[in-house]
């Protein structure tokens, strides 16, 4: 029997990366919140690879910290190695990269939701959604209930759960993963699951068909994990971590380090040939799976059919943890037949006499076309209700969490009566990022990457929290104690740049040797030491010793340790060494941003009528009733919507302002 069990000003569900931060910006701005998971021994899981980080999504994680999400604390309490990646490149792509201790990590996540004001964490499969109409509220008033709150007449929306407890909201988000009519496949084998075993949201699915909330398929992959035992660690590569830890979070209070090593493998000639015969049993390839799999991180049977001239793939051998034996297959995602897994994995260097302790499958689940959001992550139909995560078409635990904290603290502003919170590209990933799902959409799950943002040289991972921290103290997420440390660090960084402009370097042998041995040309009269950092082969590092007056900007005290002053003082000499390097390039992308930001400045009417715009093409009219794009800038986004068109909407806004 129904019993109505309370009310909550913003419900979450699902407690995976993007739930966790969605329920923690909520509770934490104020509001009265309720995070609902299937297993509350799983929280922040990590079902594919036990890692925070790369290429791109290290920025995202930098710019979750300066915003005042969870997810880098966690990290870097929780990491076993750590990594700086690309560092041969520019430090647009220098993007940290951590190991997790999966188990410890997801322990973490659920103890901090645990002790969060406001919120509660409840365990609970939601079957039902729906929109709150006054005759429900009259319902609900008849019903047993374990709660002192009677029906709140602000309620939007009733969540359902699977023990037939009844609870009402003001605003929801979405954060369900994989979950969503989760569905595994391992060769002619298919069922109804979550990951790693978990049971799947089957009745949600059919709830939010009813809602009027279109739903379609996605796919996506796991490897192998194998007991360490059964490998043998002397055939493979070694791979440390970095000497100089980078850390993902400002807080200073502890200091992570690296605890264990990765391995890297190769497949062979041998593995193709196994997988290429025993094709027709995989399911993808079968046709038994329906739904579309990342182009980013294809499986192991993807890679041998798409890159045929390849004569090995890179596997790299990661930890699950300290306390386990367990060991992440990075690169041998497959959903082929548990023996043929088993065939293949015994051709590769160091795995011949392997065990497996969880075989490799795909997973099918429902997802929602992001295009169907605003920015602010809540619905266009539907007011109160948000998405966030793989909900909304992308892929990877870091992209998960940024559009969780962006929902989360839209959801609260939206019970608060408040403006959303929005970022744009030039501000951040995130912006990148959820610009990218909600204009463009995408039919395949979204995965971050560098090339995708257009600013990438300003949004750098080193200066997220100069782009990001303010926002984060301006909505309360972040305290005051670290906005007056950023403050401090940005003078810093400005008056090195002025020093670095003012000292001179002298053209002594000592010096001119060291310019010769780093293939830079020698000086013969005094040279600025901005002028200087300013060649690619020189840095602060290589001219320390002819620098005799560079100050120490952070000394060890009280407040910090020697070496946390010392990894402060590095970031200062980086920031200015990188904004002096980079000068002219930054200035460049700043007159881009200008721009870009003049159009985002140009607003369309919500009530526009796209048909009755003279001029504009079939196509374009389509596309821009679909998205309804709030400025100028979005529209011109739009695939499908040309310069042309865009032109057509300038002539049609000048001519009804003047009308």
């Amino acid at each position: 029997m129904k019993y109505y069990a309370g009310h909550y000003e913003v419900a979450v569900i699902g407690a995976g990366h993007a739930g966790i931060e969605a329920g923690l910006a909520a509770a934490r701005l104020g509001c009265k919140t309720a995070v609902f998971t299937i297993s509350a021994d799983w929280v922040g899981n990590m079902p594919c690879n036990p890692a925070i980080g790369g290429t791109s999504k290290g920025h995202l994680v930098r710019e979750i910290d300066a915003l005042g999400g969870e997810m880098a604390i966690a990290a870097d309490k929780n990491l076993i190695q750590s990594r700086m990646l690309n560092l041969g490149k520019g430090p647009a792509v220098h993007s940290p990269r951590a190991q997790i201790d999966r188990r410890d990590y997801s322990a973490y996540m659920k103890r901090v939701l645990e002790s969060t004001e406001n919120l509660d964490l409840r365990q609970g499969e939601i079957v039902d959604l729906q929109q709150v109409n006054s005759n429900m509220l009259d319902a609900l008033k008849v019903l047993p209930t374990t709660s002192k709150d009677e029906a709140p007449h602000r309620a939007r929306w009733q969540l359902t759960t699977q023990l037939e407890a009844v609870y009402t909201a003001e605003a929801v988000i979405l954060a369900t993963g994989t979950f969503l009519g989760g569905r595994i496949y391992v060769g002619d084998v298919s069922y109804a699951s979550g990951p790693d075993g978990l049971f799947p949201a089957t009745e949600l699915s059919g709830s939010l068909q009813r809602l009027g909330v279109q739903t379609r398929r996605f796919k996506t992959g796991t490897p192998s994990r194998v007991n360490a035992r059964s490998v043998d660690l002397d055939k493979l590569e070694v791979q440390y971590g970095d000497e100089k830890l980078v850390r993902f979070s400002d807080d200073l209070s502890f200091t992570p380090e690296n605890k264990a090593v990765c391995y890297i493998t190769y497949t062979g000639e041998e593995t193709k040939e196994i997988i290429l015969a025993n094709l027709e049993r995989s399911p993808l390839y079968g046709g038994k799976i329906e739904g579309i799999g990342p182009r980013y991180c294809p499986s192991i049977e993807d890679k041998i059919v798409r890159f045929p001239e390849k004569l090995r793939h890179q596997i790299f051998i990661e930890p699950c943890g300290l306390h386990t034996e367990e060991l992440y297959l990075q690169g041998l995602s497959s959903s082929l037949p548990e023996d043929v897994q088993l065939k293949f994995l015994r051709t590769i260097p160091g795995l011949e006499h392997v065990q497996v302790i969880r075989t490799a499958y795909a997973i099918e689940y429902d997802c929602v076309d992001p295009t169907s959001l605003y920015a602010s992550l809540e619905f266009k139909d539907f007011p109160g209700l948000f998405g966030a995560g793989q909900f909304n078409g992308s892929s990877g635990y870091e992209e998960a969490a940024a559009q969780g904290l962006i929902a989360g603290i839209n959801a609260a502003l939206k019970v608060q009566g408040k403006e959303p919170f929005t970022l744009d590209r030039a501000s951040s990933y995130i912006g990148t990022l959820i610009d990218d799902l909600v204009t463009k959409g995408c039919n395949e799950p979204y995965r971050m990457m560098t090339s995708r943002s257009e600013y990438r040289l300003i949004l750098r991972q080193d200066n997220a929290d100069q782009r990001l921290l303010r926002y984060g103290y301006e909505l309360g997420l972040v305290s005051k104690e670290r906005y007056d440390a950023l403050l401090e660090k940005e003078a810093y960084i400005a008056e090195e740049i002025v020093r670095a402009r003012k000292v001179v370097i002298s053209p002594t042998e000592a010096v001119n040797e060291v310019l010769v041995s780093r293939e830079t040309s020698p000086i013969d009269s005094g040279v600025k030491l901005a002028d200087l950092l300013k060649r690619p082969q020189l840095n602060y590092d290589v001219l320390e010793p002819f620098d005799s007056t560079r100050p120490l900007y952070y000394e060890a005290s009280e407040t910090h340790s020697e070496a946390t002053a010392n990894y402060l003082n590095e970031q200062i000499f980086f920031e200015a060494e990188t904004e002096l390097k980079y000068e002219g390039y930054i200035k460049r992308q700043k007159a881009q941003v200008k721009e870009m930001r003049r159009l985002e400045d140009v607003r369309l009417p919500e009530d526009i009528d796209y048909t009755a715009i003279d001029g504009l093409r079939l196509e374009a009219r389509e596309k821009l009733a679909k998205i309804k794009p709030r400025s100028i800038g979005q529209a011109s986004r739009i695939s499908g919507v040309s310069p042309a068109d865009i032109s057509v909407l300038l002539i049609y806004l000048e001519k009804e302002r003047h009308a």
